[in-house]
């Protein structure tokens, strides 16, 4: 593609569409990953073992997976934003229960509330953005929607532990509650009705769109692809802040600044990744992104207590990693489906990285071992292990999808050629 595609600016709509998408996002996010830093907080309130918190986690994840697959029949049936406005008045409610909740057993459910409406508004932000937006630019809408994870550390996390630390550990959801609840009002009044989709629909039922879409060989390397990035994610991610605490010896107190400092180099890292996506080889920057991931697992997964300093260092490297693998991954992904298949193909997708990240929490549940809810996690080395093995799997599922991409762009420029020699 030529230089004028990948420089041309957005619109003040495509960016207020961003910004919106963004702020769902960083609602859904936060909400899923405050439950990490609360992790030390939850286990010892409620005297939970490492494998209960794991379900605690993984609960989120099959519901919403669950919900992912039920709801892909029909994701091309209707306009999108109705879609997500439904959807995000469901996951508010789910928080609201999750702030309310008083035992293990009402957390659970109102996890599970919640994951049946917030794991599908992912899928839905991935459809509106695959509607809005070519694949030349892709890259770089992914690089700020992906800022939504470092903000909800930046902001988010650091404040919602402070609340937590101040008001139990229940206050964050409502904060979440009241956060999302405006920003449901401002895509109400401001997004404006996506429905390109419904007229190149066809009359087979849900079920018959929901295999249609299950049937394609492309869309089920996506699916695949998604899967195991999901399952190397989701395994270290719930025991951060145990480790950090009970491995490398930081305070309750020093724990927002650890997320914090991680995040805003998110933020830093993620427009200019995605930007770099838009402008050389996306599979290129996955790998590379991959190769440093794996290095500092291998790191970060050894370390002993050290001091702060170095924590907060090792935890921007390792999620400049993380990040850099997202956002070229998710723009390789989105461009697989075709416009009348998308909406079934994210809700698909999304659902399997639910799924996949609930396996994965539940996985690390049980690999990792804590003898007493103050001593060290053991086998968090073995953890990085499998998590490394994961990685090497993606890199080859990625290759996959990048090559059928290629593919696709190839067969769409001969179309074209022969359409113009018609003419």
């Amino acid at each position: 593609m030529t230089n004028e595609v990948h420089l041309k600016k957005f619109t003040p709509y495509q960016v207020l569409v961003i910004v919106m998408l963004g702020l769902t996002q960083f609602t859904v996010i936060l909400d899923f990953m405050v439950m990490s830093p609360l992790g030390d907080m939850l286990m010892k309130s409620m005297s939970l073992k490492t494998s209960q918190f794991g379900f605690a986690v993984s609960g989120y994840a099959f519901s919403a997976g669950i919900s992912g697959l039920l709801t892909a029949g029909f994701a091309d049936r209707f306009d999108r934003k109705k879609l997500l406005l439904f959807f995000y008045i469901g996951f508010i409610v789910g928080t609201f229960f999750c702030s309310i909740a008083n035992s293990y057993h009402t957390l659970i459910a109102a996890r599970i509330i919640t994951g049946l409406f917030g794991g599908v508004i992912g899928s839905i932000s991935m459809a509106i953005v695959a509607d809005l937006f070519p694949i030349e630019k892709r890259g770089r809408v992914m690089g700020f929607m992906q800022m939504s994870f470092g903000a909800s550390q930046v902001l988010g996390i650091p404040i919602g532990l402070f609340i937590a630390n101040s008001w139990g550990w229940q206050s964050p959801f409502l904060m979440i509650v009241i956060l999302a609840s405006i920003v449901w009002l401002i895509v109400l009044i401001k997004m404006k009705p996506i429905t390109a989709h419904l007229k190149v629909q066809t009359d087979r039922s849900a079920i018959k769109h929901l295999l249609h879409t299950i049937s394609k060989r492309n869309y089920r390397i996506g699916f695949l692809a998604t899967a195991m990035l999901s399952l190397g994610g989701f395994m270290m991610m719930p025991w951060g802040s145990a480790f950090a605490i009970n491995n490398l010896k930081i305070t309750q107190h020093q724990l927002p600044m650890l997320f914090m400092v991680s995040g805003l180099s998110s933020l830093v890292i993620m427009p200019f990744i995605g930007r770099l996506s838009d402008k050389i080889d996306k599979f290129k920057v996955f790998t590379i992104a991959s190769a440093w991931m794996i290095v500092m697992v291998l790191i970060y997964t050894n370390l002993t207590a050290i001091p702060l300093g170095y924590v907060m260092l090792m935890n921007v490297f390792f999620m400049i990693g993380i990040m850099s693998r997202m956002v070229p991954s998710s723009a390789l992904v989105s461009a697989l489906p075709n416009l009348q298949d998308r909406g079934a193909f994210m809700s698909i997708s999304s659902s399997l990285q639910q799924i996949s990240g609930g396996i994965a929490a539940g996985v690390g549940g049980m690999i990792i071992y804590q003898k007493d809810k103050f001593s060290p996690l053991e086998h968090y080395n073995t953890l990085g292990l499998v998590i490394v093995g994961l990685s090497l799997i993606c890199i080859f599922m990625v290759y996959r999808v990048s090559k059928m991409i290629k593919l696709q762009q190839k067969e769409k420029v001969k179309v074209a050629e022969v359409q113009l020699a018609e003419v």
